[in-house]
């Protein structure tokens, strides 16, 4: 383990405060495809006249945030352990690799796995006090989400170096957590969230393999093999491409077949961002530092996408337009 003195650390952060160096090791604009499904599925059942458990939908919200931290955080030191993010800082797209907190010094691998720890923590806590109030299908929801979070890159499994890391993402930021949210609140599982999660699921499914294309060259020397870095950064565009059109046509045939307010076409308002990135994307993916405005671009499509169904549902509530479960 490559280890950092407490006064290189200090020297590097220059004169910044502790506090920003810590955002930016927790990624926080990557966050939103946690709580955002949460947020959405939580929601449903309230749409449909379902009692409303104000409490447990804050928790969930809370514990799915707090395990993507956890995760961020881990995955950056393993990463560096393993030597995957060793560029340096003129090479680097902001949008991809790590957070570079412990490339430039900032914080030491120990201190972001203590973090990382403290992280999963708090999950554990929040997911067992739930699992008391609700039963126990929210343990096992709990213990998948949190399992894969630890082994996307931790030994032996470390399946996000395995190509298995994007199909895990997709699952666990859509399905898992929205199917979890829904029946923390319903007591059931359902149909209409997991259409509406697996819409954010192959945006996330996007958006990690545009991450992964500006770190091609990285993640083959250092033998993490997700998709891009196995079949190449071409197939990056064409899988990245996919996902869009995917999450994009889940939200109009759920539409289409009554499966989903109307309102959620909401959604669609992110489209045009969406296609402007791969426009950007198919110009300069050879191009790591040229293509960041795409990786920017697809964060925001996620974003506008999961308010967009939000906000569908949240007019479908005041309009009582729902349907019938």
């Amino acid at each position: 383990m490559r280890l950092r003195t407490a006064a290189a650390q200090a020297a590097d952060r220059n004169g910044r405060s502790l506090f920003s160096v810590w955002l930016q090791a927790l990624r926080v604009h990557f966050v939103p495809p946690s709580f955002l499904p949460a947020i959405l599925c939580g929601l449903i059942p309230a749409v449909h006249g379902r009692s409303f458990d104000a409490t447990a939908f804050f928790l969930v919200v809370i514990g799915v945030t707090v395990n993507h931290f956890g995760l961020n955080l881990l995955d950056d030191a393993v990463d560096y352990l393993h030597f995957v993010d060793d560029t340096g800082p003129d090479e680097k797209n902001p949008y991809a690799g790590g957070s570079g907190v412990i490339t430039n010094n900032l914080l030491s691998v120990r201190q972001v796995l203590i973090a990382s720890a403290i992280c999963f923590t708090i999950t554990v806590a929040i997911g067992l006090y739930l699992t008391a109030l609700k039963g126990w299908p929210v343990l096992a929801f709990g213990i998948f989400g949190l399992l894969c979070s630890i082994f996307y890159t931790v030994p032996p499994i470390k399946f996000g170096y395995r190509g298995f890391g994007e199909l895990g993402l997709l699952v666990n930021f859509g399905p898992v957590i929205g199917l979890g949210a829904y029946y923390v609140q319903a007591r059931t599982l359902a149909l209409e969230p997991l259409l509406v999660s697996l819409i954010l699921g192959w945006m996330m499914w996007s958006m990690i393999i545009i991450n992964e294309i500006p770190d091609y060259e990285g993640d083959r020397r250092a033998g993490k093999m997700t998709l891009v870095a196995r079949f190449g950064r071409e197939a990056g565009v064409r899988l990245y491409i996919l996902g869009l059109f995917l999450a994009y046509a889940t939200l109009f045939f759920a539409v289409g077949l009554k499966l989903v307010p109307p309102f959620t076409l909401l959604g669609l308002s992110s489209l045009p961002l969406g296609w402007r990135s791969v426009r950007i994307l198919r110009r300069h993916y050879r191009d790591p530092l040229q293509m960041a405005p795409a990786n920017l671009a697809m964060i925001k499509v996620h974003f506008l996408t999961g308010v967009g169904l939000i906000a569908g549902y949240v007019l479908a509530l005041i309009f009582e337009t729902s349907l019938p479960v």
